[in-house]
């Protein structure tokens, strides 16, 4: 414990808090359709989402050894690069988390580290061919494999069920949901709890208290799984409002046919050690599910705002970790202090203004959109 130096410590400190609004962000890639649906009640849904992604946490460490030793020289990052990088994926988090929107957090991370990593050691600190490999290929792939997959589930669901009494086929496929939904939560906690791990791993490496080839250690992982899950059971509603009711309106055959896309290749890209983006694979089975239904009304300015988003994480997070790693690493630990400050109060501003128009566990399902006001509502009494 010698080599966990206060900065090392403050770096496992803010992975930490990463992974929590990792999980309250992306609570929704699991349970959005099944709320959505019906086949389960909101609180219900974020209770057994949080459980089932703190056992996923301890099923692979195959994408954590992919971040720690893949995507950045382990032997030339520093805990300053390290917490530069997460304060940029934190605060884009948070900022997509006020308007609604799904983009990747797992791109957020791997922007935000891979901006300070470049400024702080230079170009040849990424190993630009393994984020090719493991993150840019993933990340067009996934959706598009996810929503072919779901696409065909539901049009062979409602071709299957043609025939069937419409009340009977929904109570059936909201049992079936229960199930999915719960898995597409093991799989978020196999693939996204990893991704902090090997975050806290790499600061450790950096420092000399783990080998370069060196896994998580149990307390990692375990540690890891408790964040993601405290922020899955809180639940990013504003989220779920966007997936469950913005894109499409969800019927239960597309639900359960979503979430077994989703699963699918969450769990094999886990096994192969993609860091794939969960987000990008959910929205992309619930796309091709309201594709796969007749006549289902699917929101494409909704999904373009969606695709807009994936694509500027990674360049905008990064952004921020470059400018945060050029403070950190020019100004040591005033740096570092200072770079807390203004992320901290960034973040406290967007919590607070998120509360001018709050979405929790009662209006989740009230509309398809999440909006923003610049002024407080207006006190009960007086004209609008």
């Amino acid at each position: 414990m010698d080599h966990i130096t206060f900065l090392v410590a403050v770096v496992i400190v803010t992975a930490l808090a990463f992974d929590f609004t990792n999980g309250f962000h992306d609570t929704a890639n699991a349970m959005a359709t099944s709320i959505a649906t019906g086949a389960l009640t909101p609180r219900t849904a974020v209770l057994v989402s949080g459980i089932l992604n703190i056992v996923g946490a301890f099923l692979s460490t195959e994408v954590a050894k992919t971040i720690s030793g893949g995507i950045v020289d382990d032997t030339l990052v520093t805990p300053g690069m390290i917490f530069a990088g997460l304060v940029g994926a934190i605060l884009w988090n948070l900022l997509t988390w006020l308007v609604g929107l799904p983009s990747s957090s797992s791109h957020a991370l791997f922007g935000g580290l891979i901006g300070a990593v470049w400024v702080g050691a230079g170009s040849h600190g990424v190993h630009f061919d393994k984020v090719v490999e493991k993150v840019l290929i993933p990340a067009v792939a996934s959706p598009i494999v996810a929503g072919v997959a779901a696409l065909l589930a539901t049009y062979l669901a409602y071709r299957l069920t043609d025939r069937a009494r419409k009340k009977s086929v929904t109570k059936g496929f909201r049992v079936g949901q229960i199930a999915s939904a719960s898995l597409v939560s093991l799989a978020h906690g196999t693939n996204d709890a990893q991704k902090t791990m090997g975050v806290i791993t790499l600061a450790l490496i950096s420092t000399g208290a783990l080998g370069h080839d060196a896994g998580p250690p149990l307390w990692v992982i375990a540690s890891a799984g408790l964040a993601i899950g405290l922020g899955t059971y809180l639940g990013g509603w504003r989220i779920i409002r966007t997936m469950g009711k913005g894109l499409t309106e969800i019927q239960s055959p597309q639900g359960f046919a979503a979430e077994t896309a989703s699963t699918t290749v969450i769990l094999t890209s886990a096994h192969l050690g993609f860091a794939l983006s969960t987000t990008q694979v959910a929205s992309g089975s619930i796309l091709g599910a309201g594709l796969g239904r007749r006549l289902a009304e699917v929101r494409w300015g909704v999904a373009g705002r969606m695709v807009i988003a994936w694509l500027v994480t990674l360049p905008a997070a990064a952004l921020v970790g470059g400018v945060s790693a050029s403070v950190v690493t020019n100004g040591g630990n005033i740096g570092a202090a200072v770079v807390a400050l203004i992320g901290a109060a960034l973040a406290a501003g967007i919590v607070l203004l998120s509360r001018r128009n709050p979405v929790d566990a009662k209006n989740v399902n009230d509309a398809h959109e999440v909006t923003i006001r610049t002024e407080p509502p207006a006190a009960v009494g007086t004209a609008a």
